[in-house]
């Protein structure tokens, strides 16, 4: 066997064991110092108001990281208190109005009952009586199956909703405590901010900071663009909420738009899980127009978001719309849902991989310095 292949296998082999390495050693060390990495992060987004404090106000900068920090800190804090308090006087409008759709409720499954579901299981008896002994234990497992399928996805359903509101409630006094280191060590870090970069650009080849720069950029243009878009897309789709809900004359149409558009964020859940009971419901009690209007306000959200997502995406990630819809269904393929977010960032991170020349330089020690194979 030529010792030329077997040197490239054997580069191979290293350039494998280093990827994996390298993924294992960012979990288990992002594991240990995650507070310190939201830190930095935070000291990031602080470093532009911290900077425009020192220069307007020549504030000496550990003031001026303070400011910054208690800036944010109210402004954030400020939106949550608002928000809140719409959402509670939604939720007492709700609850001063819930106890008389219940009772049109139940006296809309009581008149179903008697005019639909009675005389349909008085006839199904009937005609049950009628079969062998054979037929009527076909049927009779085949119902005993269906129920225990039935019950045994619901007991799931309700079980995974309780393990992770307990996994929520129990987690509360790590995530706290992870949030106040963060928010201590921002301080340090954003205070000398400039020095600690100095002193990492003085530990790192100048070559290699081309390099981490170049991937900065892109994941910063990944994942910030991603957030971009995915924030206009569901703003969009809440104004649009928003704007039926008053059509449709509904109260506190704000504190629902804003449910949905908290919602919307989660990819596996969406406005669905808010349209279609809601809907239901709305046709149950004989309201025909806020049921209908429900139904074509959902099918407007689902249209937009399908018509918009491509574009908005394509130009806060900085790809085609076409190869945004490309890695998206790819992705969709290959991970299901989360793959549809996933596909285009991985595809930009590719792409600047690409772009820096990493894969190049790998390329290149895979074949050995004379960069091609002797035969």
């Amino acid at each position: 066997m030529n010792k030329q292949y077997l040197y490239i296998a054997l580069r191979v082999l290293i350039v494998i064991l280093a990827v994996i390495a390298g993924l294992y050693a960012v979990y288990f060390i992002g594991r240990l110092v995650i507070p310190f990495i939201i830190a930095f992060l935070i000291a990031l987004v602080l470093n532009p108001i911290v900077e425009f404090l020192e220069m307007k106000t020549k504030l000496p900068r550990a003031y001026a990281v303070i400011v910054a920090i208690l800036l944010v800190t109210g402004v954030i804090s400020g939106i949550i208190a608002l928000l809140v308090n719409e959402i509670v006087q939604g939720f007492a409008y709700m609850s001063s109005v819930m106890p008389e759709h219940y009772q049109d409720f139940k006296v809309f499954l009581e008149d179903f009952y008697m005019t639909k579901v009675s005389p349909f299981y008085s006839d199904l008896i009937d005609r049950f009586q009628g079969l062998d002994e054979s037929q009527k234990n076909t049927i009779l497992e085949s119902a005993q199956m269906v129920g225990e399928r039935l019950t045994d996805t619901l007991s799931s359903f309700f079980q995974a909703i309780g393990n992770g509101i307990y996994a929520v409630v129990k987690s509360l006094p790590t995530i706290i405590t992870v949030l106040v280191i963060s928010l201590l060590a921002s301080f340090f870090i954003s205070k000398d901010w400039y020095r600690i970069i100095h002193i990492i650009r003085a530990k790192i080849p100048v070559k290699v900071q081309t390099r981490i720069n170049g991937i900065y950029e892109g994941l910063y243009r990944a994942l910030f663009g991603y957030l971009k878009a995915e924030f206009k897309i569901t703003f969009i789709s809440a104004v649009i909420v928003l704007i039926g809900l008053l059509i449709l004359g509904v109260e506190h149409a704000l504190t629902i738009a804003l449910i949905i558009w908290f919602i919307d964020f989660f990819p596996y859940i969406g406005a669905i899980i808010i349209f279609l009971p809601w809907s239901i419901y709305a046709f149950s009690t004989g309201d025909i127009f806020l049921g209908s209007g429900l139904a074509i306000l959902y099918g407007l959200v689902v249209l937009q978001r399908q018509f918009i997502k491509p574009k908005i995406l394509s130009s806060s990630l900085g790809i085609s719309p076409l190869m945004t819809l490309l890695t998206m269904y790819a992705g969709f393929k290959l991970l299901g849902f989360v793959g549809i977010i996933l596909g285009p960032l991985l595809f930009i991170l590719l792409k600047t991989f690409h772009e820096t020349g990493i894969f190049r330089d790998i390329w290149r020690f895979i074949l050995g310095t004379r960069g091609k194979i002797e035969r």
